[in-house]
């Protein structure tokens, strides 16, 4: 049997059932159906599939795991969205977002980055390394040649000093 052959039936068995596991996940029927489709991806770019004991095990698998950072990234983002009492529906109008909602957004974000700019320049490199571009403390510590206690200072620095611009 022809790989091409073996991978369209390994599709044509699991795909369903992977893609209803997804959405039960998830809740999301785009989101199932992304996830699936890098899950594929992962599967046959490095001939695990081959490899695969049990095929179907490893798609779930593969699938779980994307499932799992899908919700990570969801919750990280979820955590930096204004929490306040007003419900998603009354932020939606007939072609989406309330253009009220987003002028708020933006005058906030605008503020916060007026206050990131305030920074001292170390502290405030430091802080954009690590919430920004998501680099450890090692990592900072080793690109801006300082220690990492030095690197958790300039943080501390820079969250007091952004909680004093509570305006945001």
């Amino acid at each position: 049997m022809s790989n091409a052959l073996h991978i369209s039936r390994l599709i044509e068995t699991y795909d369903e059932e992977l893609r209803r596991v997804m959405f039960r996940r998830c809740g999301c029927l785009d989101t199932a159906a992304d996830i699936v489709q890098e899950t594929y991806q992962r599967m046959f770019a490095g001939n695990l599939w081959q490899q695969a004991d049990n095929p179907r095990a490893l798609l779930h698998r593969i699938a779980a795991n994307l499932a799992t950072d899908y919700e990570r990234r969801r919750n990280t983002r979820n955590q930096y969205v204004e929490n306040d009492d007003t419900s998603d529906a009354s932020l939606q109008v007939s072609d989406g977002i309330d253009p009220e909602h987003i002028n708020l957004a933006r005058e906030r974000l605008d503020r916060l980055v007026a206050a990131i700019d305030s920074l001292p320049a170390k502290c405030r490199t430091v802080f954009v390394l690590r919430k920004f571009e998501e680099l450890s403390h090692a990592e900072i510590a080793q690109r801006l040649g300082i220690s990492r206690n030095m690197v958790e200072k300039h943080l501390r620095n820079a969250l007091t000093a952004l909680q004093e611009h509570d305006d945001f």
